[in-house]
């Protein structure tokens, strides 16, 4: 996650050598702080199961591992990409690397060896099946 030391710049330069190299500054730091955000993410429960939904466009399926340790279900994606472009008068590398981790903890009435995951346009949807077997009764605590 982008902290407030990535995204806020102060300078000591005069306004006009921020204005000349403003241009490079909002790509580094954009494309820097890009690299650095976590993908959003939705969770809903039906009767039957828990759905996740993770917004994570410019992925290829192959970018994803999914990985369940014990109660852990761990999200990782890792994209690497680089470009050349050459001209008669110029030459131009870029490099971009981008990844994330998240995890949940799952609830004890997932049946675990039934969890699907897919990619789609841009959207990971997970789907977590529930064991009708274990129900979770919900419970009031009272304060003291």
């Amino acid at each position: 996650m982008a902290t407030n030391l990535l995204t806020k710049r102060s300078s000591i330069l005069p306004s006009f050598d921020n204005d000349f190299f403003n241009p490079w500054n909002d790509w580094f730091y954009n494309g820097f702080e890009k690299t650095l955000s976590v993908p959003a993410v939705n969770i809903s429960e039906t009767d039957k199961q828990y759905n996740i939904s993770m917004a994570a466009p410019g992925m290829k399926r192959d970018d994803f591992k999914i990985g369940l340790d014990g109660d852990v279900l761990t999200i990782v994606a890792e994209k690497e990409e680089t470009k050349e472009d050459q001209d008669k008068q110029y030459s131009r590398r870029e490099y971009n690397y981008s990844s994330f981790r998240r995890s949940f903890a799952l609830p004890k009435q997932v049946k675990r060896d039934k969890i699907e995951a897919k990619y789609e346009d841009g959207v990971l949807n997970l789907v977590l099946p529930k064991n009708e077997d274990v129900k979770v009764v919900p419970k009031t605590i009272e304060v003291k």
